[in-house]
């Protein structure tokens, strides 16, 4: 065995050990990774030919090996230099940031030392402003001694947890390499999938797994990755879900797991958003503003022994365990996330421009494997990750409780999305660029705006918020492309007396006619951005029972060439599920005259087989429509229906009404609430009625994300509607089977489905 047992990053070591004092998490506009690497190469033009970047450094202290790269080291004047890329005057980064700053400088400047046998250093501190590209450098020499020193009463803090840690792991990877399966035998269709979770770990690739309801998706992926950990290095396991739910049935499996392996030394931790878990939300995370921000990094080592020891994570744990100590719960569970061997948390955490799981892995060099359940939404959700709008009612908002040193840059900007309104020819406009001059608007406000927020740091109000907007399109205009689409929206809708802002004469320069006008940028391809993503991890299981055609996910999602395809065969007899299509139309343009033979047959199927059916319609209107129909002309048919706003207790009274053997039809919406991630098995529903192919309706924004799509990848692919609308389905349809021994009925509402290009979207064992 070599003479060191764990190995640290220089970031990590620092990070660990340098921290000190109150959690400062106030907003100082940050520099993105671009704007990051934008700024060390503006560093490196100014310096001479002989100077070196990206130095990978190393050193040894008793058990620990520390390593990490350099930014720079110019050897004609023996200085080193730690390049950041900041947004605003130094003055403002927060102490405790800069010491660990020094920290990290003086870390390399030890390990350069002693490995060019250096007698003294010059530590350069380099702030790069991200807008103007000016350097503020801070300088001191030190000699090896000094740095040595310095480096070694780091390591000596850190060696302690480093023999922990270095024995946890090893006590993890000898129990998971013996890991029983918790429920004796994998079943046929979850042997096939673990089995190729279990390659794809193996070879480091990405894996598309279509696996249907009631093979155990969740545990046939989870058990394998987790056996794989040892072999292939594994740091940590990322469990990503789409949606909330899916988190406590990743749980419940984990628990499983657990319960089979007593002492199983996994640390297991679930992420949950700000929000949820921050005590005071009316309160800057700083400090002098937030009790448990004070001393954060004081107390912080105490919680994160005893949370390692827990193991068990869960958001009440963090709760508990902070709350003793005196610390943010929320910011408690961002610092384990450096210590979880597995981590349950939504895909932004992975897949946003700031999720902190992703990020961390970058800059701490893990090697990460994540799960996608019920991936595929993962199209739509980080579509939304990398799309914003602005709209002239929300600038005018932001307008009426800005101070006066904020009204002239947000009138302006006002002013140009009004003249934008007025230049447009309809109601809906793509636009190839935004026009200069309202650029320049937008610039201009994101400059005071940044500018105020640095001189009002414990402001967590309306102002702050509306920067992020502005911030986060100015990001994405400068990102855009053919991978998404910019457009100009006028609303039809005139602004009210009761909706206008208390200081109106504010506004009377850009008053416009009345509409709204709202500029969009919409992600359509969200693979332009997350190629990087997958290229970082060791390998991605993207699974859920509607993944294909494969090449939609794959050319959308930007996966690897390589990436692995699985189809899992259905666990249920195709004699148990009943699909059939009816000869109807369901054109908007048809609705009326087949509405009577759409509700006698839904009225037929339950007289024939009694029991709890889902019906499911494309829209509200739609939905009402069949609903009244029903009653009208079939009294005698319980019904039920969603509506268009339901709290969680009113979505849990429309699923209690699905009894073991009872009667009736509850009416929901395509892709809603009930469509997805709703078990109602045995005879708690028997049967669906899909009145739909999912179709985004007509309009002009449709037009155009075909045109797009169609130019990317062909005309003939169906991404932006076909493929889309039948996973719906499918997805609907799926809550009829929950295991194998449950039987039903599919009708499917529309001749269409009988075309070849249709049935090719449908599950080959339906048996059309």
């Amino acid at each position: 065995m070599s003479a060191w047992a764990y190995t640290v990053s220089v970031r990590s070591l620092c990070e660990f050990t340098a921290k000190r004092g109150d959690l400062d998490r106030r907003f100082t506009p940050s520099a993105t990774a671009l704007e990051g690497q934008a700024g060390q190469l503006a560093v490196l033009a100014r310096r001479s030919p002989g100077y070196e970047t990206e130095l990978p450094l190393e050193g040894l202290h008793g058990h620990l090996r520390v390593r990490g790269r350099a930014d720079g080291y110019e050897a004609d004047v023996n200085r080193l230099e730690e390049i950041k890329t900041i947004r605003g005057p130094v003055e403002l980064i927060p102490e405790n940031r800069r010491a660990l700053h020094w920290a990290q400088l003086e870390t390399y400047g030890a390990l350069i030392a002693a490995e060019r046998g250096l007698a003294e250093l010059e530590l350069a501190l380099v702030y790069v402003d991200a807008d103007t590209q000016r350097e503020t450098v801070l300088r001191q020499t030190l000699t090896a001694a000094a740095l040595q020193a310095g480096f070694e009463a780091r390591c000596v803090q850190f060696e302690a947890w480093a023999a922990q840690e270095a024995a946890h792991r090893a006590a993890r990877d000898a129990a998971l390499s013996r890991l029983p399966f918790p429920l004796g035998e994998l079943r046929p269709g979850q042997r096939l999938l673990a089995e190729a979770v279990y390659r794809a770990a193996a070879n480091g690739r990405c894996l598309l797994a279509q696996a249907p309801t009631g093979i155990g998706k969740t545990l046939g992926t989870l058990y394998p990755l987790l056996r794989a950990m040892p072999a292939q290095g594994l740091d940590k396991i990322g469990y990503m879900t789409c949606k909330g739910t899916a988190r406590l049935t990743a749980l419940d499996a984990l628990q499983t797991l657990r319960d089979a392996s007593p002492g199983l030394p996994l640390r297991m931790l679930t992420l949950v958003a700000k929000e949820q878990a921050c005590e005071h939300p009316d309160k800057a995370c700083h400090g002098a503003a937030c009790p448990l921000a004070s001393g954060f990094y004081d107390r912080l080592d105490a919680a994160r022994a005893e949370a390692v020891q827990a193991a068990w994570l869960d958001p009440a744990a963090q709760r508990r365990i902070a709350l003793r100590h005196g610390i943010c719960p929320y910011y408690l569970g961002q610092e384990l996330l450096r210590w979880a061997d597995v981590v349950v948390g939504d895909v932004h955490h992975a897949f946003d421009p700031h999720g902190q799981l992703y990020g961390l892995a970058q800059s701490q060099g893990w090697k990460l494997a994540l799960l996608v359940d019920e991936a595929h939404n993962l199209i739509d959700r980080t579509r939304d990750m990398y799309s914003t709008q602005l709209s002239l009612a929300r600038v005018r908002e932001a307008l009426a409780a800005a101070p006066v040193s904020l009204r002239a840059p947000l009138r302006r900007l006002a002013a140009e999305l009004v003249d934008l309104g007025r230049a447009q020819s309809s109601d809906y406009e793509a636009l190839t660029e935004v026009p200069d001059d309202l650029a320049e608007a937008l610039q201009r406000v994101n400059t005071t705006l940044g500018e105020h927020v640095q001189n009002h740091p414990l402001d967590v109000g309306p102002m702050l918020q509306f920067y992020f907007e502005v911030l986060g399109l100015q990001r994405l205009l400068d990102r855009l492309g053919t991978h998404s689409l910019c457009d100009l929206q006028r609303s039809a809708r005139q602004t009210s007396p009761a909706d206008a802002p208390a200081n109106l004469s504010l506004l009377e320069d850009d008053a416009g006619d009345g509409r709204d006008v709202l500029l969009s940028i919409r992600n359509l391809v969200p693979g332009a951005f997350l190629k990087e993503r997958f290229e970082g991890c060791h390998s991605v299981t993207l699974f859920s029972a509607t993944l294909g055609p494969p090449d939609y996910p794959r050319q959308l999602l930007g996966l690897p060439e390589d990436t692995a395809w699985i189809d899992v065969p259905a666990p249920f007899p195709p004699e148990h599920l009943s699909v059939r299509v009816a000869g109807l139309s369901t054109r908007f343009d048809h609705r009326q005259a087949s509405l009577n033979a759409l509700v006698d047959l839904l009225a037929a199927q339950f007289a024939e087989h009694p029991g709890n059916y889902l019906a499911f319609f494309s829209s509200f209107d739609y939905l009402e429509q069949a609903s009244q129909r029903l009653a009208l002309r079939h009294p005698e048919v319980p019904q039920w229906s969603q509506a268009r706003a339901m709290g969680d207790a009113a979505r849990r009274a429309f699923l209690g009404r699905f009894v073991e053997d009872g009667r009736g039809i509850g009416f929901a919406v395509l892709g809603g609430a009930f469509a997805e991630g709703v078990d109602l098995p045995g005879t708690r529903l028997i049967g669906a009625f899909i009145a739909t192919l999912g179709l985004p309706p007509v309009s002009p924004l449709q037009d155009r994300v075909r045109e797009r799509l169609d130019a990317m990848f062909g005309a003939d692919h169906g991404y932006a509607d076909l493929v889309p609308g039948l996973q719906k389905v499918v997805q609907a349809a799926g809550r009829v089977l929950r295991s194998v021994d449950d039987r039903g009925w599919v009708w499917l509402l529309d001749q269409r489905y009988r075309r070849p290009e249709v049935r090719a979207l449908l599950p080959a064992w339906w048996q059309l």
